[in-house]
Protein backbone atom coordinates (compact mmCIF):
# COMPACT_ATOMS: atom_id res chain seq x y z
CA UNK A 1 0.00 0.00 0.00
CA UNK A 2 1.61 3.19 -1.00
CA UNK A 3 1.67 6.11 1.31
CA UNK A 4 2.84 8.79 0.62
CA UNK A 5 4.20 11.18 3.83
CA UNK A 6 4.73 14.89 4.19
CA UNK A 7 6.52 14.83 7.75
CA UNK A 8 7.84 18.42 8.67
CA UNK A 9 10.08 18.70 11.68
CA UNK A 10 10.37 21.86 13.36
CA UNK A 11 13.17 20.97 15.35
CA UNK A 12 15.50 23.77 14.40
CA UNK A 13 13.12 26.37 14.51
CA UNK A 14 11.93 24.80 18.14
CA UNK A 15 15.49 23.64 19.73
CA UNK A 16 15.80 26.99 22.27
CA UNK A 17 17.51 25.38 25.30
CA UNK A 18 19.48 21.81 25.80
CA UNK A 19 16.33 20.58 26.97
CA UNK A 20 14.38 20.83 24.18
CA UNK A 21 17.37 19.77 21.87
CA UNK A 22 17.16 16.33 23.79
CA UNK A 23 13.23 16.09 23.38
CA UNK A 24 13.35 16.82 20.22
CA UNK A 25 16.63 14.64 18.83
CA UNK A 26 14.75 11.89 20.82
CA UNK A 27 11.75 12.76 18.37
CA UNK A 28 13.19 12.18 15.32
CA UNK A 29 11.88 8.92 13.42
CA UNK A 30 12.94 8.26 10.06
CA UNK A 31 10.81 9.03 7.05
CA UNK A 32 10.41 5.40 6.02
CA UNK A 33 9.17 4.10 9.94
CA UNK A 34 6.74 6.84 9.70
CA UNK A 35 5.82 5.75 6.52
CA UNK A 36 5.34 1.92 7.47
CA UNK A 37 3.38 2.62 10.43
CA UNK A 38 0.57 4.23 8.50
CA UNK A 39 0.82 1.99 5.91
CA UNK A 40 0.50 -1.34 8.30
CA UNK A 41 -1.98 1.09 10.09
CA UNK A 42 -4.40 2.13 7.13
CA UNK A 43 -3.77 -2.04 6.13
CA UNK A 44 -5.02 -3.08 9.47
CA UNK A 45 -8.37 -0.55 9.38
CA UNK A 46 -9.00 -1.79 5.97
CA UNK A 47 -9.34 1.59 5.07
CA UNK A 48 -8.90 1.48 0.66
CA UNK A 49 -8.52 4.31 -1.30
CA UNK A 50 -11.11 4.54 -4.46
CA UNK A 51 -9.75 3.07 -7.54
CA UNK A 52 -8.49 6.34 -9.64
CA UNK A 53 -6.16 7.17 -6.49
CA UNK A 54 -2.75 4.90 -6.58
CA UNK A 55 -2.56 5.50 -2.26
CA UNK A 56 -2.79 7.61 -0.05
CA UNK A 57 -1.00 11.14 1.38
CA UNK A 58 -1.10 12.61 5.04
CA UNK A 59 0.78 15.81 6.21
CA UNK A 60 1.87 14.98 9.09
CA UNK A 61 3.57 18.20 11.21
CA UNK A 62 6.11 17.37 14.68
CA UNK A 63 5.70 21.33 16.35
CA UNK A 64 5.55 22.79 20.01
CA UNK A 65 3.42 23.54 22.64
CA UNK A 66 3.16 27.10 21.30
CA UNK A 67 2.36 26.38 17.81
CA UNK A 68 -0.20 23.76 18.83
CA UNK A 69 -2.33 25.83 21.42
CA UNK A 70 -3.21 28.37 18.58
CA UNK A 71 -4.27 26.14 16.20
CA UNK A 72 -6.18 24.43 18.90
CA UNK A 73 -7.43 27.93 19.89
CA UNK A 74 -8.12 28.59 16.48
CA UNK A 75 -10.17 25.89 15.36
CA UNK A 76 -11.64 24.61 18.42
CA UNK A 77 -12.02 27.27 20.30
CA UNK A 78 -9.63 25.58 23.31
CA UNK A 79 -7.47 27.93 24.69
CA UNK A 80 -5.23 25.58 25.48
CA UNK A 81 -2.17 23.55 23.87
CA UNK A 82 -3.03 19.85 23.15
CA UNK A 83 -1.01 16.54 22.15
CA UNK A 84 -2.58 16.00 18.94
CA UNK A 85 -4.76 17.77 16.48
CA UNK A 86 -6.20 16.05 13.31
CA UNK A 87 -7.37 17.94 9.89
CA UNK A 88 -9.63 15.35 7.94
CA UNK A 89 -9.63 16.09 4.60
CA UNK A 90 -12.35 13.43 3.61
CA UNK A 91 -14.98 15.67 5.85
CA UNK A 92 -14.55 18.94 3.61
CA UNK A 93 -16.32 19.81 0.71
CA UNK A 94 -13.72 19.59 -2.07
CA UNK A 95 -14.06 20.40 -5.85
CA UNK A 96 -14.33 17.08 -7.87
CA UNK A 97 -10.40 16.85 -9.24
CA UNK A 98 -9.44 15.10 -12.88
CA UNK A 99 -8.75 11.54 -11.61
CA UNK A 100 -5.13 11.51 -12.29
CA UNK A 101 -4.15 8.41 -10.45
CA UNK A 102 -2.61 10.89 -7.67
CA UNK A 103 -2.53 9.87 -4.11
CA UNK A 104 -6.18 10.00 -2.17
CA UNK A 105 -5.32 13.11 0.53
CA UNK A 106 -6.62 11.89 3.88
CA UNK A 107 -5.94 15.02 6.03
CA UNK A 108 -3.15 16.79 8.56
CA UNK A 109 -1.92 15.10 11.72
CA UNK A 110 -0.50 18.00 14.32
CA UNK A 111 1.47 16.80 17.10
CA UNK A 112 3.22 18.85 20.22
CA UNK A 113 6.52 17.01 20.66
CA UNK A 114 6.76 18.48 24.24
CA UNK A 115 3.43 17.53 25.29
CA UNK A 116 4.10 13.94 24.14
CA UNK A 117 7.19 14.13 25.67
CA UNK A 118 5.23 14.77 28.86
CA UNK A 119 3.03 12.15 28.75
CA UNK A 120 5.41 9.73 27.74
CA UNK A 121 7.17 10.71 31.14
CA UNK A 122 3.95 10.23 32.77
CA UNK A 123 2.96 7.05 31.30
CA UNK A 124 6.55 5.82 32.05
CA UNK A 125 7.20 4.88 28.27
CA UNK A 126 9.42 6.12 25.77
CA UNK A 127 8.77 9.17 22.95
CA UNK A 128 8.91 7.12 20.11
CA UNK A 129 6.24 5.29 21.66
CA UNK A 130 3.90 8.25 22.72
CA UNK A 131 4.95 9.35 19.19
CA UNK A 132 3.50 6.37 17.54
CA UNK A 133 0.63 6.64 20.14
CA UNK A 134 -0.63 10.36 18.97
CA UNK A 135 0.00 9.54 14.88
CA UNK A 136 -2.41 6.54 15.22
CA UNK A 137 -4.76 8.43 17.39
CA UNK A 138 -5.11 11.54 14.78
CA UNK A 139 -4.83 8.93 11.89
CA UNK A 140 -8.22 7.43 13.46
CA UNK A 141 -9.80 10.94 13.19
CA UNK A 142 -8.60 11.25 9.42
CA UNK A 143 -10.73 7.97 8.69
CA UNK A 144 -13.79 9.23 10.50
CA UNK A 145 -13.20 7.87 14.12
CA UNK A 146 -14.48 10.14 17.12
CA UNK A 147 -14.75 9.80 20.51
CA UNK A 148 -17.92 11.96 21.77
CA UNK A 149 -18.76 9.76 25.19
CA UNK A 150 -16.55 7.29 26.94
CA UNK A 151 -17.40 4.75 25.25
CA UNK A 152 -16.65 5.85 21.62
CA UNK A 153 -13.30 6.58 23.39
CA UNK A 154 -12.94 3.45 24.95
CA UNK A 155 -13.38 1.57 21.38
CA UNK A 156 -10.85 4.16 20.21
CA UNK A 157 -8.13 3.86 22.31
CA UNK A 158 -8.59 0.03 22.08
CA UNK A 159 -8.39 0.35 18.40
CA UNK A 160 -5.16 2.22 19.04
CA UNK A 161 -3.43 -0.53 20.67
CA UNK A 162 -3.95 -2.70 18.11
CA UNK A 163 -2.79 -0.53 15.62
CA UNK A 164 0.49 -0.01 18.01
CA UNK A 165 0.69 -3.82 18.14
CA UNK A 166 0.97 -4.54 14.72
CA UNK A 167 4.12 -2.07 14.29
CA UNK A 168 5.39 -3.90 17.17
CA UNK A 169 4.48 -1.03 20.25
CA UNK A 170 3.01 -2.87 23.11
CA UNK A 171 1.75 -0.54 25.13
CA UNK A 172 -0.44 -0.36 28.10
CA UNK A 173 -3.75 2.22 28.48
CA UNK A 174 -4.71 1.02 31.94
Amino acid sequence: MLVELCVQNCFDELRDSEETRVIYNDAQVPLETWENWFSAWLEFNQFEAPKEHSGYEIALRLTNDAEIHSLNSQYRHQDKPTDVLAFAALEVDSPDFEQDDSPLYLGDIIISVETAFLQAQQQGHTLLTELAWLSAHGLLHLLGWDHPDDESLERMLKQQVTMLNQIGISIDIN
